[in-house]
């Protein structure tokens, strides 16, 4: 389906009453699930956790749950035996398998408690069991660079989502953040713009492509202030 061209910029107000609506709607126990995707830098973490801040305080905390793709992120370590530390970020540098067989038990398994790996940016590698979805969740929101994506492995995780909404942000504002995350890991300014040449923008290009296979695009306005302060996904 190719989603219609983005309107008005969208205020996370009005995405948090539709999803609350969403749940309301949704049969008596049953869990839904969407998705968010867009170009490295556009903001996806951000509202991603912000969204499920404000449905947890306005329906209950344990209502909604985060769930990153980047807790899929390949370790260093395996990254180095792959010869792939230099695409870090990158559709081969993830364990795609792992995250579809995550979604696939969240959208199946509603009677216990699931744990999420995380990746810490300060650490640069991915961590086990920081997130929870608890047999009470009612929606789950995703996100991450790949959801749309056509290839073997990512194209399955489209049929596991109720909706795949695409972030829209302008480029110039993704080079800044990109940037500004890279200093944050202690790479020096010139190292810092090279990696965003030569891998972040080429993954943003990457993910452009798959806009057309999203239900939805969204361009942002009012964004949570922590989406201008510091680096986002």
């Amino acid at each position: 389906m190719t989603p219609a061209a983005p309107g008005p910029r969208t205020r996370p107000a009005d995405l948090v009453a539709e999803l609350l609506g969403l749940i309301g709607t949704a049969r008596h126990g049953g869990r839904s699930m969407v998705g968010l995707t867009g170009a490295p830098g556009a903001g996806k973490s951000t509202l991603a956790r912000h969204l499920v801040a404000e449905i947890n305080r306005a329906a209950g905390a344990g209502t909604a749950a985060y769930v990153p793709m980047d807790g899929f992120h390949l370790s260093n370590a395996q990254l180095d035996r792959l010869g792939l530390r230099h695409r870090k970020g990158s559709p081969p540098s993830f364990d795609v398998h792992g995250y579809v067989a995550l979604l696939g038990r969240l959208a199946t398994d509603r009677f216990r408690e699931v744990y999420v790996p995380d990746f810490d940016r300060t650490l640069d590698e991915p961590v086990a069991a920081r997130h929870l979805v608890a047999p009470s969740t009612r929606l789950v929101i995703t996100e991450g660079n790949y959801l749309a994506s056509d290839e073997p492995g990512w194209c399955e995780i489209r049929p596991l989502l109720h909706e795949l909404w695409y972030l829209e942000t302008e480029d110039s504002l993704r080079a800044e953040r990109l940037i500004a995350r890279q200093l944050t890991i202690g790479r020096g300014q010139e190292d810092a713009q090279a990696w965003v040449a030569e891998n972040d923008q080429p993954n943003g290009e990457y993910v452009k492509r798959s806009r057309e296979r999203c239900t939805r695009v969204l361009r942002m306005a009012d964004l949570p202030l922590a989406a201008t302060r510091r680096t986002v996904s």
